[in-house]
């Protein structure tokens, strides 16, 4: 007999798993192939320009190219302390923790149960009984219970490995966020240097046109010169104290960016950094190194792969519960009426064998399910392609803004120092009587326009630069997250 019943259960499950087949073949997961980069991504940059890059690997300290202790101080202080960071790190941890879990299912699973309890059954339910009051009676039982999974399906590996893929991309976002804010923090530096430079430019004109003023009223109170020349003066003046204020508000507004990116309060941002008379700038090639570097590098591009790893197992869970779960399991315990009788041979239980657990699945729901993970596999595979374009975008923008930049810096110094001499020559000729007030508040006009423009221009290649680095996506990265 014990042998006819081993060789039934066994026929059962077999019929089982036959079934299980049977029904996965009419839902069987959708094809997602692996993300690939396309090779014309691997080469050299088309934008990359001689002398203002190099084809040298991307330095991960990207803002100590610069050689400004303080940049450094604020980067690294903002990498430590912004509340941004801080978040990631925090859902970093969680998305460990739920890889944690769904590997525990590779552990068995165990269960200590106790009870007591009192009472009397109905007599009229106990044959035999003829209707008389039965003893009321306790009962107590202690018992441990294991059970261990048997992946046969795949389903608890195909969970880890979608955790896993999860954690991995949560990861790559903590390096996203750290990427930007030491490129925002930076730029909050650069702009509140150049804003610095661009005050200092308005003010020396506003000194020059001020010393023409007086010249001017001066003349007039000897009887060589004219109302108009002195009104013409003072309009100047007034033209360039007018472009004070917008500066002002611009560089408030990258103090109190910057504050936040260090995690202060703006009125704790160091006096030093107020008072940064220039702003920071590379005077060596950059580094970019090629395509294939960049998108080996950027964590926004090793997010998306990851993202399109957790989907694809996902379908692959989809699949794997079409299937029975089968488990091996044990239970061991005692009962007794009482406490003291729990310790005795006579008390003791115990059960051991497989365990297989099926619901028959609806063919038409498993369809679904699995036609849902695959296309959420399907839009991560193009999320992916996407991340890699635009990373290739990006930088390609950056370089070539930056080279034109540099260009437009190049012609705006000649034009700043040819505006300079031509003021120079025009204050002499107007001393000497050669020519009139007119063509002394032109030059100066010019001079003031040029200095501005040039003023602006430096600033934007500084921003460039550090745009160029973002897109780089250099980052230095701390000890790994508990």
């Amino acid at each position: 007999m014990i042998r006819l019943s081993s060789l039934l259960k066994g026929r059962v499950a077999a019929s089982a798993l036959a079934l299980g087949l049977a029904v996965s073949a009419c839902a069987t997961a959708p094809e997602v192939g692996p993300a690939a980069v396309p090779d014309s991504a691997a080469g050299p940059f088309l934008s990359q320009r001689a002398g203002a890059t190099t084809l040298a690997p991307v330095r991960d300290d990207w803002w100590r190219l610069y050689d400004d202790p303080l940049l450094d101080a604020l980067v690294l202080q903002a990498l430590d302390a912004n509340n941004e960071i801080e978040a990631a790190v925090a859902n970093l941890r969680a998305v460990r923790a739920s890889l944690g879990e769904a590997r525990a299912a590779r552990l068995p699973s165990t269960q200590v149960s106790g009870a007591g309890s009192y009472g009397r059954v109905a007599a009229t339910t106990v044959p035999g009984s003829n209707g008389e009051p039965l003893d009321e009676t306790e009962t107590y039982d202690v018992g441990l219970d294991v059970a261990y999974e048997i992946d046969l399906f795949g389903r608890v590996g195909s969970t880890i490995a979608a955790a896993r893929a999860d954690a991995d991309a949560a990861a790559a976002a903590l390096d996203v966020i750290r990427v930007s804010v030491a490129a925002e923090t930076a730029r909050a530096y650069a702009e509140i240097c150049s804003a610095n430079v661009q005050i200092g430019v308005a003010e020396q004109t506003i000194q020059l046109q001020s010393r023409t003023l007086e010249l001017t009223e001066s003349l007039l109170s000897a009887g060589s010169g004219t109302g108009l020349d002195v009104a013409r003066a003072r309009s100047a003046v007034a033209g360039s104290q007018a472009a004070l204020p917008p500066l002002r508000a611009q560089k408030d507004a990258a103090v109190f960016r910057l504050a936040t990116l260090i995690g202060v309060a703006p009125r704790e941002v160091p006096a030093t950094v107020l008072d940064c008379a220039a702003p920071p700038r590379v005077s060596q090639p950059i580094p970019v190194g090629d395509g294939a570097a960049l998108l080996a590098r950027r964590p926004d591009v090793r997010q998306a792969e990851r993202q399109l790893a957790a989907a694809s197992a996902r379908v692959d869970v989809a699949t794997a519960s079409l299937y029975p779960s089968i488990s091996l399991g044990g239970s061991v315990g005692a009962t007794a009426t009482d406490l003291s009788d729990l310790g005795d041979d006579g008390a003791l239980r115990f059960s051991v064998g497989p365990l297989i657990q099926w619901s028959f699945p609806n063919v038409a729901v498993a369809r679904s399910r699995i036609a849902a993970a695959g296309a959420g596999a399907e839009g991560a595979l193009a999320r992916f392609d996407q991340t890699v374009l635009v990373a290739l975008q990006e930088t390609e923008t950056a370089l070539s803004a930056y080279g034109h930049a540099l260009d437009r810096m190049q012609a705006l110094t000649v034009s700043r120092d040819e505006a300079a001499r031509a003021s120079r020559l025009a204050h002499a000729r107007f001393e000497a009587g050669a020519d009139s007030f007119l063509t002394v508040l032109d030059a100066e006009r010019t001079l003031a326009q040029a200095e501005a423009a040039l003023a602006q221009a430096e600033a934007q290649v500084s921003d460039l630069q550090i745009q160029l680095f973002k897109a780089l996506a250099g980052s230095w990265t701390p000890p790994e997250v508990d």
